[in-house]
This record gives C-alpha cells, sequence and structure tokens, in this order.
C-alpha cells in the first residue's frame, strides 16, 4: 500500500487512504463469486510501475493484472465496488484478444492494437448492470450511475451493444461508465499468462472458468445463509469463508482428524501470506496455527485436500521427527507420504502442481528422504504448498496462554489426538486407512524412549548376557551339612569375557559441555559393568587423536580432561582404533562429540552420543542418542 507521513518520533504513520483501499479489496477477496478471480490476478496499488491515469480509479489489462490508483481517496464501499468491477471485465472475457479494434480470425491482432470506446463502453454497462444486481459495495460518485445510452442495455450481448453503439457516431462518456476515466479501464498488454489448470488433466483453465466456478461458490453460500447457517452474503462478519468451510466438515465429518482441526487456529491473511511467502498453505505445530492465502483459487474438494494435508503434518509431528536431517529435504518427503494417502483414502482432490509420485506407494517418509537425498539439484526445485524451496512446515514459538493446546505438552497433544481420532474414525466406519499411516499413529501412541534406555538397548544388542557354567575346575565351597563332599562352581569361558570390549572415541575439545559430559561418560561406565564388558579402549580426540589405551569401564570418567585445542577432527580417532592390532574387528564404538565436528567415516557397528538440540554435520549411520 502507499506509505504514509512520519509522527514525531520518527515512525511510519499509517494511511488512511491505503487502509481504506485495502479494506475494500478485503471485502471483495472474502466474497465467494470473486474469490477464485481475485486470487488469480495481480494487484498494483503503488505508485512505481503502476499504469493507471491520475483521473482514473482503476485499469485492468489483459494479463490479469489491475491497477488501482494510488493517489485516489475513496471509501471501503467505493474500492469494493471499483476492485468487483475490473474483476468482472476479466469474468466475461472483456480483455480478450477478439475484442480488439481491427481484430480479424485471419488477420490477428493489428499492429498498436487496442479497445475502442463503444466496446469499452459497453464492456462497462454490461459490469454495472451486474452489479447492480449483487449490491456490492457502492459506486463511486459520478461513476456507474443513468446513463443517456441506457435505452441500448436491451441489446443482446455486449458484441451488439457495441455495434449499436458506434452506429451512433457520437461521444461516449467513458469517464462516467467505468473506472478509468476518459481513456476507459481497458488495456491491452499482450496475451494472458498461462493460468493455473484445473484438477482434470488436459483442461486450461480461463477467466471465465473462475467466474463460474465462483458462481457456484455464490450458490452455496446462499443456500447455506438461507439455512441460517451464515450472516451475510457479501464476505461481512459472521459468514464462514470457504477455507473455514473446509476445515470445519473435518470436525464435523471426518473423525480421524477431526481433534486436531479444531485445536487450530485458522489464519487466513493475505498480508501474512504474501510477506511470509505461503503460496497455498503451510501450518505451525508449535503454534497452533494453520495458515492459508485466500487469494489463491482452489476448489472445494482441494482446500479438503490442502487441509488434510497439514492436519497430517501436525499430527503426526513432522517438524520434529527430522533429526539431523535437512529440513527442506526432509519436508518434501513428508509431503510425498502424506499425498500419496490423501489420494489413496479420497479425501478432497490432489491440487494441480502438488508432490505425488505413485512409485513411492508405501515407502515411510525416512526411505522417501533416501531417496531424493541423492539428487538435490532436482529435489530443490519441488514445491511444497508454500512455495518452490520453502517448506510449510513452519517451527513457531510453543503455544501461548489462551491456545487450544494450553497445559498439555504439545507432543502429548498431538499423538492424542490422532490416536483418539483413529478411534473414532475406525468405529463409525468412515473407510478404510493406509495401512502405513495406521502404523505411524499407533507409533505415534507410544511415549518416546528416553536417550539412556537407548543406550541401554545398544549395550543390550553388542553385549548378550553371558552364559555361566558349572565346572570342578574351580570348585564352591563345601556346605556345613556336608562337608567332604565338592560341588561345581560357576564358572565364565574366558573366551567370552576377551571378546567383551568397544571403544570410545571422546570429542574433548573446549566446545564439549563438561556437565553433559560427565552425565554421558557415567551412563556408558555404568551400563559397561553391568554388562561386564572387561575393557574398553578409550581414544581422546580434539586437534589430534590422542590414544589413552585399554581402561576399566570405572576409569572412564575419572581420567577425561578436557583440553580445549580447537576444533575436532574425530576421523584421526577413528581410524586409531580401525587400524589398531590388538583392538577386535567386531568391537563397536560410541563417538561422544558435542557435534561440531568433521564428517566422520566409520567401517563397522558404531553409534554417536551427542547433546540434545545438537545436529550432525552429517548424515549418521548408526544410532544417534541425545543427552539431556
Amino acid at each position: 500500500m502507499a506509505g504514509g507521513h512520519q509522527d514525531r518520533q520518527g515512525r511510519k504513520a499509517p494511511d488512511p487512504a491505503a487502509e481504506s483501499r485495502a479494506n475494500g479489496l478485503a471485502i471483495v477477496t472474502r466474497h465467494p463469486l470473486f474469490a477464485p478471480l481475485a486470487g488469480q490476478s495481480r494487484w498494483h496499488d503503488k505508485r512505481d510501475r503502476n499504469d493507471c491515469p491520475p483521473a482514473a480509479w482503476a485499469v485492468v489489462t489483459s494479463t490479469g493484472q489491475v491497477h488501482l490508483n494510488p493517489t485516489r481517496r475513496g471509501e471501503p464501499g467505493e474500492w469494493a465496488w471499483v476492485a468487483a468491477h475490473s474483476l468482472l471485465h476479466l469474468g466475461f472475457d472483456h480483455v480478450a484478444a477478439r475484442h480488439l479494434a481491427g481484430w480479424r480470425e485471419a488477420v490477428g491482432i493489428p499492429p498498436g492494437a487496442s479497445f475502442d470506446a463503444a466496446w469499452n463502453f459497453a464492456a462497462c454497462l454490461t459490469a454495472n448492470r451486474f452489479l447492480a444486481q449483487l449490491r456490492i459495495g457502492r459506486p463511486p460518485a459520478g461513476i456507474g450511475g443513468p446513463s443517456q445510452h441506457d435505452h441500448l442495455s436491451g441489446a443482446a450481448g455486449e458484441d451488439a451493444l457495441a455495434a449499436r453503439l458506434r452506429a451512433l457516431n457520437g461521444p461516449l462518456d467513458l469517464d462516467a461508465a467505468g473506472t478509468g476515466g476518459p481513456g476507459g479501464d481497458l488495456r491491452w498488454t499482450g496475451p494472458p499468462a498461462p493460468l493455473r489448470r484445473l484438477s482434470g488433466p488436459g483442461t486450461r483453465l480461463t477467466w471465465p472458468d473462475l467466474l463460474a466456478e465462483g458462481l457456484q461458490q455464490a450458490v452455496g453460500a446462499a443456500v447455506t445463509m438461507a439455512g441460517g447457517v451464515t450472516g451475510t452474503l457479501a464476505g461481512q462478519p459472521g459468514r464462514k469463508t470457504p477455507w473455514r468451510q473446509a476445515l470445519d466438515w473435518f470436525i464435523a465429518s471426518y473423525p480421524l482428524l477431526g481433534a486436531i482441526a479444531d485445536a487450530l487456529t485458522l489464519v487466513e491473511d493475505a498480508d501474512v501470506a504474501r510477506v511470509h511467502g505461503i503460496r497455498i498453505a503451510a501450518i505451525s505445530p508449535a503454534a497452533a496455527e494453520l495458515y492459508v492465502n485466500p487469494l489463491y483459487g482452489l476448489t472445494a474438494d482441494e482446500r479438503r485436500f490442502v487441509i488434510a494435508h497439514e492436519l497430517l503434518h501436525a499430527g503426526l509431528r513432522h517438524d520434529t521427527r527430522g533429526g539431523d536431517r535437512d529440513p527442506w529435504l526432509w519436508n518434501v518427503a513428508c509431503d510425498y507420504v502424506i499425498n500419496g494417502w490423501l489420494t489413496d483414502m479420497g479425501v478432497g482432490s490432489l491440487p494441480d502442481g502438488v508432490l505425488h509420485d505413485s512409485s513411492l506407494r508405501g515407502l515411510s517418509a525416512e526411505e522417501v528422504y533416501d531417496r531424493i537425498a541423492v539428487d538435490l539439484r532436482r529435489a530443490r526445485k519441488l514445491a511444497t504448498l508454500r512455495g518452490v524451496g520453502l517448506g510449510d512446515l513452519l517451527h513457531g514459538p510453543l503455544a501461548r496462554p489462551g491456545d487450544p493446546v494450553r497445559g498439555v505438552e504439545l507432543d502429548e497433544f498431538y499423538r492424542r489426538a490422532l490416536a483418539d481420532g483413529l478411534g473414532y474414525h475406525r468405529a463409525r466406519g468412515r473407510g478404510l486407512l493406509p495401512a502405513s499411516l495406521v502404523e505411524e499413529i499407533r507409533a505415534l501412541s507410544q511415549p518416546p524412549v528416553a536417550w539412556d534406555v537407548e543406550l541401554a538397548r545398544w549395550f543390550d544388542d553388542h553385549f548378550a548376557p553371558l552364559e555361566r557354567h558349572r565346572s570342578y575346575a574351580r570348585a564352591s565351597r563345601r556346605q556345613s551339612a556336608t562337608p567332604d563332599i565338592s560341588r561345581p562352581g560357576w564358572h565364565l569361558p574366558p573366551q567370552q569375557l576377551e571378546s567383551r570390549v568397544f571403544g570410545v572415541v571422546l570429542d574433548t575439545s573446549g566446545s564439549m559441555d563438561t556437565r553433559l559430559l560427565g552425565k554421558g561418560l557415567g551412563a556408558v561406565a555404568s551400563y559397561a559393568v553391568s554388562r561386564e564388558v572387561r575393557a574398553v579402549r578409550v581414544v581422546f580426540c580434539d586437534a589430534e587423536a590422542h590414544d589413552n589405551g585399554w581402561m576399566h569401564p570405572l576409569d572412564i570418567a575419572g581420567r577425561v580432561r578436557v583440553r580445549g585445542r580447537g576444533g575436532t577432527v574425530l576421523q584421526p580417532g577413528v581410524n586409531v582404533l580401525q587400524e589398531a592390532p590388538d583392538f577386535p574387528k567386531d568391537g563397536p564404538i560410541l563417538i561422544i562429540t558435542d557435534a561440531l565436528c568433521d564428517r566422520v567415516q566409520v567401517r563397522r557397528e558404531h553409534a554417536f552420543l551427542i547433546p540434545r538440540g545438537a545436529v550432525l554435520p552429517f548424515t549418521a549411520r548408526g544410532p544417534v542418542f541425545r543427552l539431556s
């Protein structure tokens, strides 16, 4: 919008004219009849690159651009009428090439083509008559009122009316008929750019198609209003917008996602979408907010698909499950999986241009991630519902007081809501669900495993309980009742004890948190002793590798000293263990680091122990345990 002056504190004061213009446009963009047209057109109300004459209110071009006069002052109702008038020119196809002066089907577009006054006048009269019946806003003073040529309005269509006006050979008052002043409000700027296709393959979308879609939505809204559900039809407070209707459908009719839909706040703000680059939709599970672009034209079924897509993002906690993966590629992988599920489930209609590949059916998001990560150049060109190169998973702040998730941890809330929704969905026979989706929901229903429990399982996998055998090689104490009878004692074969060793590569750089380091080493020592690990081979790493040799597990914590010699290069420490002749070839390696290290390649079983919140600068092939 046009800028205003500055106040005494140097802050930019609001511009009343720009606010009125924005409020008028909001009336039109929220109206179901004009929303599809407004979503595909481009609005210009800045002083730079604006082709609107100073005496005009607005002009509309053949490429779908509406130029609003930034110097005009008007009420919101007047700007709503002006915007609706311009959109009707597009919807009625008034700016098509066939209406240009001198156009012939065999000749095409003549040089310097423009719309003659008779055609522009006829087009404006048609739009004015339509708006008079619709009663949206009000025309500015001196525009759209009674005309000396009103007696010609009974002509059959704009072409016949324009022909009769040309036969009059009299001046036509374009200033009073339309919004473009004496020069008219229709501009030829070239062939229209391709619009977004309809859901049917091979169907090209046109401006009249968008008007027909708006008429269908307006009829549906009028029927709903007659039933007492909404207040008005013209986008005033109390009316449910198309996006609100789509979200409420899940609450009322789709129990699987109903609880999540009811908890989210729907944000329909064109300015928010423009500032943050939201092409269609995005979601912030942490803030419990669903963002949609009200200016993007979609059918009712496509809106349901988009909302279901975002609800599954939140319910499956895709914003926190990525781990060390690239956030953008993880978002794309999750999109492929979700869109495949929704297509199989028949929830809404797949919008044009969204990510979908039938060859990925049945794969998890982690498996899809591994596939697309091999071609980063192609993956960077893909588009989510937010846009090209932008993820629709937003990491916003935690829920504020008064939010629907107040008093409950987010992970717990989303897991519980999706699990309850699955129960209602099956109990009411709402249809079959993909097995992989049900599997993920059930997996999320279980509480997350603590890091020390995961570490203990890692030790169990590599150090199974020893089998003790009774042997007379070392007899046990004799019982007092039968002192002359010796009995076998429990015996551990030495070959089993010798193989119970592992290696530790320990990051001792200055960036390591000594408190977390001690906590992690204490857990490692206790688990090693409880599983009868004989010895641990320890290598300290900062800028260099320092082989500390074999140690008893309980001695690890007492022998560690943070050296603080700058950056960490862990690969030499790993090489020391992998190349040591006295270290078993099948001995596992535990790497303890703060993740501020270079890439590490390990050719044997291994795991990482890092602080919570840290991210390794590479994809780990072994398990990663996060200290907390």
